[in-house]
């Protein structure tokens, strides 16, 4: 079967840093997969999924999806951003609808596929609302709608529900799952949250401080449904904590032997 994804050596480095955000990094997804990226913060988790968007591109190296290179945004690939983005003078309909719109498909076809989509997550009962008179948790199920509607053989979602309270998370974990079970489109994930990693994914994917790289790789075969308080995940969260730890200080010593020889 071919790949969905195919990254192959990319680095990135930004023009006000001396320092490469991504080192010389490469991974598959297969179709129908959950993969999840993790890391410190400033490990190149986000700069990846911005190549895999065709937001950014890379200094060296290829994306491949669905077995084109990726030079810019495809219909292909949709994203889900940590914030929802909604329009706020739009219905949440014609927010989920404007993709659509977008690339002029019929009006009856689009009516049908929303409707579809916003029963999916959950918010027909609220399609003629606006953003403002709904909750966070709503707002981004409709960002997921949004992407959903356009049936994406790829989706990424760029740390979605970081910014919801913890009870919202694990609702909306929960409905990633249902929903991702349901439609089966490959899935890059990218999060800080290691527990939400192991529950989601196939495929976890552990990247160092900067400049980022794959150090680790876990393949996670605990049967679905699955429930947060399983010890084989939560065992796998400790053990990718412990990596990280590590990796962490190693990162300190490094940056602190630089200074020295510097100075």
């Amino acid at each position: 079967m071919a790949a969905a994804l195919r990254v192959q050596d990319v680095t990135k480095t930004y023009a006000r840093s001396d320092m490469p955000a991504l080192a010389p990094t490469s991974f598959e997804v297969q179709p129908g997969e959950f993969v999840s990226l993790v890391g410190p913060s400033g490990c190149g988790k986000s700069t990846l999924l911005g190549m895999i968007a065709g937001l950014l591109a890379p200094d060296t190296g290829t994306v491949e999806a669905l077995g084109e290179p990726v030079t810019g945004p495809g219909t292909g690939r949709a994203i889900v951003f940590q914030d929802a983005a909604l329009f706020p003078w739009l219905t949440l309909e014609r927010n989920v609808e404007y993709g659509l719109r977008a690339h002029g498909m019929p009006k009856a076809e689009r009516r049908e596929r929303v409707a579809d989509a916003l029963r999916m997550v959950h918010l027909d009962h609220v399609a003629g609302k606006h953003p403002y008179e709904l909750s966070g948790g709503m707002r981004q199920r409709a960002s997921i709608a949004r992407a959903l509607v356009l049936e994406p053989q790829i989706l990424l979602m760029d740390e979605p529900f970081s910014a919801l309270d913890a009870q919202t998370r694990v609702v909306l974990q929960d409905e990633v799952q249902r929903i991702w079970l349901e439609t089966q489109p490959a899935v890059v994930f990218v999060t800080h949250n290691l527990i939400e990693a192991a529950f989601l994914s196939d495929t976890v994917h552990l990247l160092s401080s900067s400049p980022g790289r794959i150090i680790k790789t876990y393949e996670i075969d605990i049967p679905r449904p699955r429930d947060e308080s399983d010890p084989a995940l939560l065992d796998l969260r400790h053990d990718m904590l412990e990596r990280l730890r590590a990796e962490v200080d190693d990162a300190a010593r490094r940056r602190a032997e630089i200074a020295e020889v510097t100075l």
